[in-house]
């Protein structure tokens, strides 16, 4: 099963002014991406947009994504890992988006905890033990702040002992959670992931043990986010501690107003492909936008 390690890039959906979908914009961002070297993408993600998407859309994006991808390994001989949002809150839905995951040939699902439905714990694990027949690596997503629901450290065990469970990407925001997490399930799995879900944390998190960052900001900086992540994978803190408070303003102000909305609002700012977002977003304030530019500007962005 597939390792996963360094910086992911959790890609905004490029958008055209009517709200239908940039699919060439698509294109360029990941022709980007991997120009800077980023170490992996997932598309169809929280920051996609997905939940306002329709599946021909999602097929799309796929099929680009996966076309540019396939033809930059070949090119360069260097493997580009492709984890793709499968969550849903309803289990037979997440388990067909399971299997586009594994038709597609991504080398992992991306599958979040259901949301709204606020399962109990054994409703969790069998959510993801469904999930995991299907035979994709499958990366647990713990959000509580979007789900409404905890993935407590006893039930991840659990749930890292079944099939086909490469990790877990950790959007608590509670770091003692994290590290018992790296403590109880990663040494008894030394193959499971533990990727961050928030770019301030990819720093604390490498340096108690865990993988890296699947990230918001590297849709505008991946080659600085690739960098930190792997300065501090190399044990060479020092030097990393210096990135991380050089990106901090960024990484707190890519947050400012909500995700998308507030890194699409900078992609636009440094002419990348972003575009707007669909309701029930909308564009960020202008004093959000205040708080963007000077982040951008501090940071050498």
């Amino acid at each position: 099963m597939i390792k996963l390690q360094g910086a992911f890039t959790a890609m905004v959906t490029p958008m055209n002014p009517d709200g239908s979908v940039d699919y060439d914009g698509l294109r360029k961002n990941v022709k980007f991406q991997l120009e800077q070297g980023i170490d992996g993408l997932v598309p169809l993600g929280t920051t996609a947009e997905t939940p306002t998407l329709d599946e021909d859309e999602e097929d799309e994006i796929i099929k680009i994504v996966f076309e540019e991808v396939r033809a930059f390994e070949k090119s360069t001989g260097k493997k580009i890992p492709l984890v793709l949002g499968a969550g849903s809150n309803n289990t037979r839905d997440a388990v067909k988006y399971c299997e586009r995951a594994k038709k597609a040939g991504a080398d992992a699902a991306l599958v979040v905890t259901p949301y709204y439905n606020k399962p109990s714990k054994e409703g969790i694990f069998r959510h993801f033990e469904a999930c995991s027949k299907v035979g994709v690596p499958i990366l647990v997503y713990n959000i509580q702040g979007r789900t409404g629901t905890n993935i407590p450290t006893d039930v991840l065990k659990r749930i890292a002992d079944l099939p086909n469970i490469c990790g877990v990407k950790e959007a608590s925001g509670n770091i003692n959670q994290m590290m018992e997490v790296i403590q109880q399930v990663k040494s008894a799995h030394p193959d499971f992931a533990v990727l961050s879900g928030d770019d301030g944390l990819t720093l604390p998190l490498i340096s108690v043990g865990g993988d890296g960052i699947i990230s918001v900001v590297s849709n505008l900086a991946p080659k600085a986010v690739t960098e930190l992540a792997n300065t501090a994978l190399k044990g060479d803190f020092a030097e990393a501690r210096k990135m991380h408070y050089n990106l901090l303003p960024f990484f707190k102000a890519a947050f400012v107003d909500g995700n998308p909305t507030s890194i699409k609002y900078a992609m636009n700012v440094k002419g990348l492909a972003a575009g707007t977002v669909r309701l029930p977003l909308v564009e960020v304030t202008d004093s959000a936008k205040e708080v963007i530019k000077e982040a951008l500007n501090k940071c050498g962005l």
